[in-house]
């Protein structure tokens, strides 16, 4: 386990809301870092829907997924916020008066005055393919994410699925493993056009390989892949070697580590808050986002960003009791105007 990192506060979950916490927090002087199961921020605007179009942001009449995103990204850039992505919280625990430990997945420590948990409909879990056995190799041989490529070096790696991940670690594995096996069930891709031209360009320069088919079982012993069973479309079985399997068939969202808190929950795990704080049954932990519920609750980016602000303030007042705070603009304000470096 890695020495403590400590901060002012953690926010679990870099979608936007998490992302315009951020700039809530940092105008207070309260210092941020983010963790989130996913390997980029965004949650599922970059995830999902980087190219959708949303029509409801305020005085934006038009932005992608993507563009809120990066807009945000370039919007918080004043405040350093540090970010711990392809990572998951896995415990949540009061250390002390006005401090919490938090320890996640890959081992980081974490000690914090406030936590805010703006994960959305819970963490991001990837969907597992309907192959024969496919549990005994998981972790082993079979990933669902690649948090290290050097991992994958010298290695020859069948990558499953049609979309932006799978094209994305196509293209990034190629130069490091021995051979890379592309395999999707159409010749029809979801990914972006540009990837699918690089990757196609590599085939034929016999760089990779294409196939167009299913994974119908593994073979292996001691959770070790040795070959891949593959139905091509014109129906023959082809037996494809390898030692690494990437399956990529998109996430689906489950609640995850969340649920052994100790927060209280409804019964369709959500978080109830109250409106005036956004704090959960647990003070100095705070639910923002779609992941909390309140009488009148919409879900809705735009809310999400109302209540970050109305926590902020709250979060601020619960780490310093003590201290007075006053309310300012932007607009007006010199003090904030120099933290965002505009005065």
């Amino acid at each position: 386990m890695s020495e403590a990192i400590k901060t002012d506060v953690v926010i679990i979950g870099a979608g936007p809301v998490g992302l315009f916490a951020v700039f809530e927090l940092g105008l207070l002087d309260m210092k941020a870092h983010l963790i989130d199961i996913l390997d980029r921020p965004g949650g599922q605007c970059a995830e999902l829907y980087p190219e959708k179009p949303i029509y409801d942001i305020p005085a934006l009449p038009f932005v992608t997924g993507q563009g809120l995103v990066d807009a945000l990204m370039q919007q918080i850039k004043p405040f350093g916020a540090t970010f711990h992505l392809s990572d998951m919280v896995q415990t949540l625990e009061r250390a002390g008066d006005k401090l919490f430990r938090i320890r996640t997945e890959n081992g980081k420590q974490f000690e914090c005055k406030a936590v805010v948990i703006a994960a959305g409909g819970g963490s991001f879990q990837p969907k597992r393919p309907p192959i024969p056995g496919i549990e005994a190799y998981e972790g082993q041989s079979v990933f669902y994410s690649v948090r290290q490529m050097e991992k994958f070096r010298g290695r020859k790696i069948l990558i499953v699925g049609g979309g932006d991940s799978a094209l994305d670690w196509t293209l990034n594995l190629v130069p490091v493993a021995d051979r890379v096996t592309l395999l999707h069930r159409r010749e029809e891709f979801r990914a972006a056009p540009d990837s699918v031209n690089k990757m196609r360009a590599l085939v034929e320069a016999g760089k990779m390989s294409l196939l167009l088919g299913q994974v119908a079982g593994l073979e292996g012993e001691g959770g070790q892949v040795r070959a891949a069973k593959v139905k091509r479309n014109d129906g023959e079985i082809l037996s494809v070697a390898c030692d690494a399997v990437l399956p990529f068939f998109g996430l689906t969202m489950k609640l995850g580590p969340v649920a052994n808190w100790g927060l209280a929950l409804t019964e369709d795990e959500r978080i109830p808050v109250d409106t005036e704080k956004f704090e959960t049954s647990v003070p100095g932990v705070f639910a923002i986002g779609d992941i909390n519920t309140y009488p009148g609750k919409l879900k809705l980016i735009l809310s999400g960003f109302h209540e970050a602000a109305l926590m902020a303030q709250h979060a601020y007042r619960y780490v310093y009791p003590g201290k007075r705070l006053t309310f300012q603009y932007t607009t007006s304000s010199t003090s904030l105007q120099k933290k965002l470096g505009v005065a």
